[in-house]
């Protein structure tokens, strides 16, 4: 509120943390006190989100004082008195014994082991793949498989896209042989990286997961980087194709099953897209977008159940959730491999998918919200639930802060239309959404991979401090939306990093 110049208190709407706007006008002959600018309800808020979350304490404590006032009344007398019912009872005291190690033994067979994110590496291709916008279109244009129509609606596209003139792109070519030529030059180029960062040597990894939707050759991608490395031969290898840019989080949600029980061992993650073979020549607009949003890239993480890594590691997993609504054929539907009329294949995007997404984050967040959100934010969930399902009162749900719960937020960028989506439906700020939207502009969408390269820029920038939670979400065909939540353990100095980011991370945002 504003005072003018008589002292009074004029009206004006003001704007509270749920997105309502209330008016407040005040009778000028009263000079009653201001409520909001007395108590900011900012803090009232914050006061019940502490109240609640630690209310657990508040319950406990005043019973332990309880319980260690009257403890303070026991005397020897009242142990002995106790203990003498077992001393002479050996059966009794034998039993007592077992149970104890029992549950012992069953809480430590039985409790999941800690899985930690030692390190990882983003690729970085060379100077003479770097392409602007105008550059690409030049391609396409030498390429010969495009006409006018279909290369102004890419042009137009490519300036709506989000990515800036600094991407980096394979030339368009159909062959096998081109094809693996950049893959494997992601792929080793990623992984050198990343063993030169960790020190790991290659016969100490045990399981190796790489995925790729697209490009799927005979010998798999994982028996290449067995081979290149030679790696040992009991190695759990696994390849992953066709579940689309979510494949990166299946990837690491599979290495961490696997590493609960393999004991004593690393996880070698490897997402990866190629441009080279993928480039669709027909006239179909929905298959055109593909081309003017996806970019070259990859990402090789390195994950390890040893105990003796929780001090050299950078994170550790705490939950991963997964969520397929396959089942709905509009979800199925919206991302598509087919054949055009002219029998050239390609990969359809469906104007249905930006809501899909929304179905789909919908589902995920509801089972991972439990998991990580503050009891005062559960609390006020269920009160809207119970409002609007037992009372039938006509009020919007609640939508918790999910701020509450992550420091950071890496969400794939997978086009501009669906980081506004997400930094709506999610209340996220700009300053959450920059690693993605940084991302998408410096290195365009690169599959499965684009996760890492925000990650690696949150580093760059010297957020990432010991304690905070990252939530990586990626989207995915089929359709698919699936979530990880780390914790990070010590502060990532930038200044003792070395990532993409490095070189130029003074020059973001843009």
């Amino acid at each position: 509120m504003a005072e003018n110049q008589n002292g009074y208190h004029e009206r004006k709407s003001t704007s509270l943390s749920s997105g309502i706007f209330i008016g407040v006008e005040l009778d000028s002959t009263r000079r009653l006190p201001n409520f909001l600018l007395s108590v900011r309800l900012k803090h009232v808020k914050l006061g019940y989100c502490y109240l609640i979350s630690n209310l657990r304490y508040l319950i406990v404590v005043p019973l332990v004082g309880v319980v260690s006032f009257h403890l303070s009344t026991v005397t020897i007398k009242d142990f002995d008195l106790l203990w003498g019912p077992f001393r002479f009872n050996f059966v009794a005291t034998v039993f007592c014994s077992a149970f104890f190690v029992f549950l012992g033994t069953l809480y430590c067979v039985t409790r999941p082991r800690k899985v930690y994110l030692v390190n990882f590496a983003c690729y970085k291709p060379g100077p003479e793949f770097m392409c602007s916008r105008e550059d690409y279109m030049e391609k396409c244009r030498r390429s010969g498989k495009f006409n006018e129509q279909n290369l102004a609606f890419m042009e137009k596209i490519l300036e709506r896209s989000g990515l800036g003139q600094k991407t980096y792109a394979a030339e368009p070519n159909a062959c096998l042989a081109e094809a693996r030529k950049e893959a494997e030059m992601v792929i080793f180029g990623a992984i050198d990286q990343l063993l030169a960062k960790t020190g790991v040597k290659t016969k100490d990894i045990g399981i190796l997961v790489v995925n790729c939707s697209l490009f799927c050759p005979t010998p798999s991608l994982s028996a290449t980087v067995v081979n290149h490395y030679k790696l040992r031969g009991n190695i759990l290898s696994y390849t992953l194709g066709g579940m689309g840019c979510s494949a990166g989080l299946i990837s690491i949600d599979l290495a961490k099953q696997l590493l609960q029980v393999q004991g004593n061992t690393y996880a070698l993650v490897v997402s990866m897209e190629p441009m080279t073979p993928n480039l669709y020549s027909g006239n179909n607009e929905s298959m055109l977008m593909t081309n003017c949003l996806f970019r070259m890239g990859g990402a090789a993480i390195l994950l390890s159940n040893k105990t003796s890594d929780h001090g050299r590691s950078k994170y550790q997993l705490i939950h991963s959730v997964r969520t397929h609504k396959g089942a709905d054929d509009k979800s199925y539907g919206c991302i598509f491999q087919q054949e055009d009329e002219e029998k050239k294949v390609g990969v359809a995007l469906s104007r249905d998918i930006v809501g899909v997404a929304g179905e789909a984050l919908k589902a995920n967040i509801t089972t991972l919200g439990p998991l990580v959100l503050p009891a005062s934010e559960q609390f006020m969930f269920l009160v809207s639930l119970l409002a609007k399902k037992v009372f039938d009162l006509e009020i919007k749900p609640y939508i918790p802060n999910f701020k509450l719960a992550f420091e950071h937020f890496c969400i794939h960028a997978g086009g501009k239309a669906v980081l506004n989506a997400m930094e709506k439906n999610l209340e996220l700020t700009q300053w959450h959404l920059e690693p993605s939207r940084m991302t998408l502009h410096r290195f365009g969408n690169t599959s499965s991979s684009s996760l890492w390269y925000e990650l690696a820029y949150s580093e760059a920038k010297g957020r990432i401090r010991k304690g905070d939670r990252i939530l990586q979400i990626a989207f995915g065909s089929g359709f698919k939306c699936n979530s990880i939540v780390y914790r990070a353990l010590r502060f990532i100095d930038p200044a003792k990093e070395k990532n993409p980011w490095t070189d130029e991370i003074d020059e973001f945002p843009v």
